[in-house]
């Protein structure tokens, strides 16, 4: 029996309904089988679509002919990357408010003239059948002129190595204008660099000098996946008028619409996009890759079509996060104080531009106060799937190196690690390395918290046992997001939002909501609807939902609130001034006598003036960041290298948590995904680039038994900036385990793991070099 509470809400402040735990909404459909999920889509007349993909990780695509499978009997339609449009990539092509090359979007989705990764579509086709698309898919002809791979960012990076992108410049010293492609009069050779950049704080030589320890750290990581278990799937149907309506899951139907309809060649508004249910995404499903095909398919067929990926599918041809070489340099006096750092990003992209080196180098830093630093960062293109986001994208990997370090500078200082972190932790006005001031945070609480906290103190007994720390930081988001509100007669609000539901976010939008009108949670239905049926909402990700969509049904219940006083005043025939609301009542100021419930005042609003409807569209700024601080014990054995979990705790500054179990699931499965990142997770590529373990049986992802549980400690110090003080909570959580674990395992064996996984091989050999054993 534990003698601690496990999971404990550090509360600030409370609310009738913000920050209880109301059963969700979505949860009795989902455990029962009755939700909708992308692939159960099922339409009369409806084709299934399969894809081609290539055999090789580098090729050109010397021939392509599709006649044999398109006169195959059953088979309907046969698409190659000719069909989707192929913008040029210039600036008159790049997505509005984001530096996404919609060429590079369209070969990814399809190839054209070569194959940059082993499971690069080629072609696919549409029939009757998932067996005869099979069978039709053997009789492509495809003749190609292989090409020398390049699997490794630092490989790729050498003047001889191959290039991926013939005519790709870095951004560094191409004109943004050109998005990233060279002028075809630009005598220039391309490059597989697509993005170098650098941030420069202070005197950077200066504060290594007032050093008087220097540590520095090299690290380095391996893809690894997301591990949804829900795989990629679109449906498309294309109506009478022209207009075509797509069902898929995914963290943003809206750029579903917007992507789908650029790459199809129809506008915007002939496209909607029904959002399904999502069966896991983590950032991975903030892209697109069966829904064009599926459009494309059911044009030429004149019927529905369904492209579903199967899991081999998903570990090829769909983003992992990137492989990456961290290197960091950390400088502080003999008490303790941090004088310099230096930072070096290399960061793997795949097949096309977009790593999330960005977001390494933001967060590298963010969690200290460091008034010198240097931060560079490298975007490689290599023969690889195109990454995707992945939880709280390129600090994991930033983290693990810079956290490592700082570990290894508090030791070398005889200094405790939380006591270090406390005299160098970012506060409320700290300049960033990377530019902004900081703003009102709970840094410093969340380390105490952990200082605290009955594990840091109890006794861990017995051989090839350590204890670890570390911090995470990550910097959360915002976006446009709209929200719409109606009122049945008995008084239930019908809330209706776009953001996707992927963390339990329909239940804290709608305690928000419910707060504002002190009503019962129960009686606020919430529905992620369509495209056609909500003003634009930006992607479900960077732990944005509960804020951004939370003040637009907080702002919409405002509008309810004010209608409804207004109401209130007309059928009592007094002042606005003189009514109130409180507590889901209409009450006179000074008269008590009138008064009305939100139920009786539901019930008479078409009598007095018609439907109450409350609708927000906003765009809120100040997400604010988010740190998490983790304790982790472990076991090692030193026989067989196995790393054991013993306890875990995490610590997390959350601003107000609106549902703690939520944020408290959330907590633990990013701690869960960490753990397994951190000891057995990995792309297992060969030198051509073949994944060899692309199943869910040779991907070895954490189960239940490989875990503790988690215990969590959320602590709240309010966002100035949101009318509950959130902050998100969703990715900061598998920022600090990867770090945690190596310190721990140091503790344990006296050796510090620098590249990841820690699987038991690599452990197995530190141990035998630590002791002199190299056989």
């Amino acid at each position: 029996m534990l003698d601690y509470q496990p999971n404990i809400v550090l509360s600030t402040q409370e609310y009738n309904v913000v920050g209880k735990r109301p059963i969700r909404p979505d949860g009795a459909d989902k455990v029962t089988g009755k939700a909708m999920y992308g692939a159960d889509i099922n339409l009369p007349g409806m084709l299934h679509g399969r894809v081609l993909r290539s055999p090789h990780a580098h090729a050109r695509i010397k021939s392509l002919n599709t006649s044999r499978a398109a006169a195959y009997p059953g088979v309907k339609a046969v698409i190659t990357g000719a069909d989707l449009v192929q913008p040029s990539g210039r600036a008159s092509e790049l997505v509005e408010g984001a530096m996404t090359n919609m060429r590079f979007l369209s070969n990814n989705v399809m190839a054209t003239d070569k194959v940059l990764y082993k499971g690069h579509a080629v072609a696919a086709v549409a029939a009757t059948s998932p067996h005869v698309a099979e069978e039709a898919l053997s009789l492509i002809d495809v003749e190609y002129e292989v090409l020398p791979p390049v699997m490794d960012a630092k490989d790729a990076m050498n003047k001889d190595a191959p290039l991926i992108h013939e005519r790709l410049a870095a951004m560094s010293t191409a004109s943004i204008r050109a998005g990233g492609v060279l002028d075809d009069d630009d005598p220039s050779q391309g490059t597989n660099v697509a993005n170098h950049f650098e941030f420069t704080l202070g005197d950077l030589e200066e504060g290594f000098k007032q050093a008087d320890v220097i540590v520095e750290r090299d690290a380095s990581t391996v893809a690894v996946h997301q591990g949804y278990i829900e795989p990629h799937t679109g449906t498309a149907m294309w109506h009478a008028d022209g207009n075509l309506t797509i069902w898929s899951s995914s963290q943003g139907h809206f750029m579903v619409r917007e992507n789908t309809a650029r790459l199809v060649g129809v506008p915007i508004s002939k496209v909607k996009a029904i959002p399904m249910e999502i069966g896991g995404g983590f950032g991975a499903k903030l892209a697109i890759y069966c829904e064009p095909l599926a459009a494309l398919l059911a044009k030429k067929a004149d019927a529905p079509v369904k492209v579903t990926m199967n899991r081999t599918e998903v570990f090829e041809a769909s983003g992992p996060t990137s492989g990456t070489n961290v290197r960091v340099k950390l400088g502080a006096t003999k008490d303790g104080k941090l004088t310099a750092a230096e930072a070096h990003l290399i960061f793997e992209a795949g097949a096309f531009p977009g790593s999330p080196v960005p977001g390494g180098a933001q967060c590298i830093m963010g969690a200290y106060d460091i008034p010198n630093a240097y931060i560079e960062g490298y975007d490689i293109v290599v023969n690889r799937p195109k990454t995707s986001a992945y939880r709280a994208p390129g600090s994991p990997a930033a983290a693990f190196a810079m956290e490592g370090a700082i570990d290894e500078l508090a030791e070398k200082l005889g200094i405790d690690p939380i006591e270090f972190r406390l005299l160098n932790s970012a506060k409320e006005g700290t300049r960033r390395a990377t530019g902004p001031l900081m703003p009102k945070v709970g840094f410093i609480e969340t380390l105490e918290a952990a200082k605290a906290h009955p594990h840091y103190s109890a006794q861990l007994e017995g051989p090839y046992r350590g204890r670890g720390v570390a911090s995470g930081f990550w910097g959360n988001n915002t976006g446009p997001s709209s929200a719409v509100a109606t009122i049945t007669p008995d008084g239930v609000v019908n809330l209706a939002e776009g953001s996707p539901d992927i963390g339990g976010t329909r239940a804290s939008v709608a305690q928000q909501l419910a707060e504002v009108l002190g009503i019962p949670f129960e009686d606020v239905r919430p529905q992620v609807v369509d495209t056609d049926s909500i003003g634009f909402t930006s992607n479900t990700g960077g732990s944005g939902v509960t804020f951004k969509t939370g003040w637009a049904c907080y702002t919409a219940a405002q509008d309810i609130k004010q209608q409804m006083l207004e109401r209130a005043a007309k059928i009592w025939d007094v002042s606005l001034d003189d009514v109130e609301y409180v507590d889901g009542v209409l009450q006179h100021k000074s008269d008590p006598e009138l008064r009305l419930t939100f139920k009786q005042m539901a019930a008479r609003q078409n009598p007095t003036g018609g439907p109450i409807v409350g609708r927000a569209g906003v765009n809120p700024g100040g997400a604010g960041p988010a740190l998490a601080f983790h304790i982790v014990d472990v076991e090692v054995d030193p026989d067989t290298g196995k790393v054991t979990i013993l306890r875990y705790t995490a610590l997390q500054d959350a601003g107000k948590a609106i549902h703690p179990s939520y944020v408290e699931g959330q907590i633990q499965g990013a701690v869960a995904q960490g753990i397994g990142w951190a000891l057995n997770e990995e792309y297992f590529v060969n030198d051509q680039g073949h994944m060899m373990n692309s199943s869910f049986l040779d991907y070895r992802m954490p189960v239940s038994l490989d875990l503790p549980m988690i215990d969590t400690v959320i602590v709240e110090v309010a966002n100035p900036n949101h009318p509950y003080g959130v902050r998100g909570v969703g990715e900061v959580g598998i920022v600090p385990p990867m770090a945690a674990i190596s310190n721990a395992i140091y503790q344990a064996i006296g050796v510090r793991m620098t590249s990841l996984p820690m699987n038991p091989g690599k452990v197995l050999e530190a141990l035998w070099q630590s002791n002199g054993n190299t056989s």
